[in-house]
């Protein structure tokens, strides 16, 4: 492929059907991230501290799935690419999966602890990292141009919020109108996995790969060698630091606040569901707006000012810790702190991805992705001792 077209505009319809592959991961992991543990401490009756286990034991393993999957993705080779062919054909057992982890059996702890242990790893460990990976890896193969990626990461981290709304807003009032019981949770994670499904091939189908270097990156490189240059690469290190404060800012806010809604403000429904979506269309609001002062203020100085920002209002937030109107307004000062990092994380890991190669004439997206998901996920099983304290 000739420079031009590798870095070329992609146009808008290929900016929005990418960043709709992360809408609908979030509309399945909104509900993992956020309300799975309330489904299975007060409708299925298992142990916090069971599930807390359950969930601590599986980052182990989904760790480790990530730098594989990283590897199979630089040793894919099909007719639509190397990352591109995963988002098709891991959709159909993602959803299933998904809904899978809501059918838990009326049994003993013993047979719900497998079960959810069993389901919950298929869905996160295997089928998630399994497209998680190939999607981030997919943008630096869509263009070789900065600007591009940055506008990929926009578009991603403003679409992406909005699975979360669908899943985390509407899921318990719907839930509530259906029975409010198991089987109402069932019947609204079957719908919120139709349209993730639907928004995954959207995704496929628009998005191509066109970046094709026939360089290093097609030689075999050792596993060793791989591994130096990553570890070597100081921009890898300094954007996984990010990324993993802000998955466990995420984490430890998305667990808790439904628990703090029905607890303290003696609301789990419109409450939660006002908090969050608040926050959400602050967060996206500002996120697009981020591109406007990238020139002037520069990447890294938003970002920092963002994160000075969120401890702010996190400060604020204890000063009144049983006002919902104060909450409602610390929660909204914290969705613009987050929107600078929110907005450009993914397009610096692309960065990232380039540098390497200049600095080590290897080429290695799928595995810096697979290093940084590894991170991010390793920071959101941080959470679990405060959830355990409950």
């Amino acid at each position: 492929m000739s420079e031009k077209n590798n870095t070329a505009s992609l146009g808008w319809g290929t900016r929005i059907a990418y960043g709709l592959g992360d809408t609908a991961c979030n509309v399945v992991f909104g509900m993992i991230t956020a309300l799975l543990t309330l489904f299975y401490t007060d409708y299925c009756g298992i142990p916090v501290v069971t599930v807390g286990l359950v969930m601590l034991i599986s980052r182990i393993f989904d760790g480790s799935s990530d730098v594989i999957m990283g590897i199979i993705v630089s040793k894919t080779k099909s007719k639509w690419g190397k990352a591109r062919p995963w988002i098709l054909w891991m959709s159909v057992p993602y959803v299933l999966c998904a809904v899978a982890m809501f059918c838990v059996p009326h049994s003993s702890t013993t047979v719900q602890f497998w079960y959810i242990f069993v389901t919950y790893n298929l869905c996160t460990t295997v089928c998630y990292t399994a497209i998680n990976v190939p999607y981030g890896t997919l943008s630096t193969m869509m263009t070789r141009s900065s600007h591009e990626r940055d506008l990929l990461s926009v578009v991603r981290m403003a679409l992406s919020p909005i699975g979360k709304i669908i899943a985390v807003t509407f899921t318990m009032p719907v839930v509530k109108l259906f029975g409010n019981d198991q089987a109402a949770w069932v019947k609204v994670m079957s719908i919120w996995a139709a349209i993730a499904f639907l928004l995954l091939i959207t995704c496929f189908v628009k998005c191509e790969e066109t970046v094709h270097i026939t360089a290093r990156s097609e030689e075999k490189i050792p596993v060793g060698r791989s591994l130096k240059a990553l570890v070597t690469n100081q921009y890898f290190w300094a954007v996984l630091l990010l990324w993993m404060f802000q998955s466990t800012n995420q984490a430890v806010v998305g667990t808790i606040l439904p628990y703090y809604c029905k607890y303290v403000f003696h609301n789990d429904s419109w409450m939660y569901s006002t908090l969050y979506l608040s926050e959400t269309i602050v967060l996206i609001v500002f996120t697009f707006l981020c591109p406007l002062l990238r020139d002037m203020l520069g990447k890294r100085n938003m970002i920092v000012a963002g994160a000075v920002l969120v401890l702010i209002s996190q400060g604020l937030f204890f000063l009144n810790t049983t006002s919902f109107s104060w909450c409602l307004f610390t929660t909204m000062l914290r969705g613009v702190g987050e929107a600078p990092l929110c907005a450009f994380v993914f397009g610096m890991i692309g960065d990232v991805v380039e540098f390497g190669q200049w600095k080590h004439h290897i080429r290695q997206e799928s595995f810096i992705f697979a290093g940084g998901s590894v991170g991010t996920k390793l920071a959101t099983a941080s959470h679990r001792p405060a959830l355990q304290a409950l």
